[in-house]
């Protein structure tokens, strides 16, 4: 949510930690007209998160001793919050927000099975795969692609230095972090995308509290797993091109010295809403945009 408000999702408490990064896998090609090592993945959506074909993206990443640059394109996400203060109220929206750019918190995600989650990840079976349930795919946050900033777990949730809008382009060059350097290396790095479209996310994500215990300043509740949820999801692999694609907005310079073992975080509790207040939640935010 680009706004100069200082607005950060309030502090949870940490998960423990998951297991430590395999060994032993093929390093990337070298790529040679960047004078690096590239990446890339390609982002689709999320099972039961996101319709298919409704959002896409391309990650592509350029390594060069500890300095990583970033080129993203994402297009189809949620465009903006909605406008109404009764369905703002129901998601955990505070009204200061209102009709401002829908914030998508991303990040590498490291540690896990190196992989998107599929249909089976929704374990409770309320048809919408949260962060947490997603969590043993893709693993635990090693970096944020913030916007400015530290770029580590310490501003995994700060929607203030997040991408927003439904379709974005994101390019920055950081020092990465260790525990980042050795999953690209390990082929185990996966990039996700959060924060799903109220106009075709599962009903369940409109009425149930994230799974990170997150509420916003100013919110009478806990944000809603639409917050929160995996929308894109994509596997890094090495680059089968040299050429690292043009474009993407510059964000500015970060650096990091180590990513904190802050992972995910869990919520507690639920949020029930008739199947009514759903649906007129949705005809609602339908009529804005």
């Amino acid at each position: 949510m680009q706004t100069k408000k200082k607005l950060m999702l309030s502090a949870v408490p940490a998960l423990a930690c998951v297991t430590a990064l395999g060994l032993g896998a093929p390093a990337a090609h070298a790529a040679g007209d960047s004078g690096g090592t590239t990446y890339q993945a390609k982002l689709a959506p999320v099972a039961l998160n996101t319709p298919s074909g409704a959002a896409s993206g391309s990650v592509w990443l350029t390594l060069d001793g500890d300095q990583l640059t970033v080129n993203e394109k994402v297009s189809g996400l949620a465009t903006n919050l909605p406008k109404d203060k009764k369905t703002l109220d129901a998601l955990g929206i505070p009204t200061a927000f209102a009709g401002a750019p829908f914030p998508h918190v991303q990040h590498i995600h490291i540690a896990g099975g190196g992989s998107c989650p599929t249909t089976g990840a929704d374990t409770n079976g309320d048809g919408v795969i949260s962060t947490v349930e997603g969590q043993p795919a893709y693993g635990k946050i090693g970096t944020t692609f913030s916007t400015k900033g530290a770029t580590d777990a310490s501003t995994a949730t700060d929607v203030t230095k997040a991408p927003g809008g439904g379709s974005f382009t994101y390019k920055r060059t950081f020092t990465v972090n260790a525990d980042t350097l050795a999953a690209l290396k390990n082929n185990t790095a996966v990039v996700v995308v959060h924060g799903l479209n109220p106009a075709n996310a599962p009903k369940a994500s409109l009425s149930t509290p994230n799974s990170l215990g997150v509420t916003l300043p100013g919110a009478s509740k806990k944000l809603a797993l639409i917050g929160t949820a995996p929308a894109l999801c994509g596997k890094l692999e090495a680059a089968q091109m040299n050429t690292v694609p043009s474009g993407g907005v510059q964000t500015g310079g970060g650096s990091t010295s180590g990513t904190q073992d802050m992972g995910l975080f869990y919520g507690a509790g639920a949020l029930v809403l008739g199947a009514g207040a759903v649906l007129g939640m949705r005809r609602r935010f339908g009529k804005q945009h």
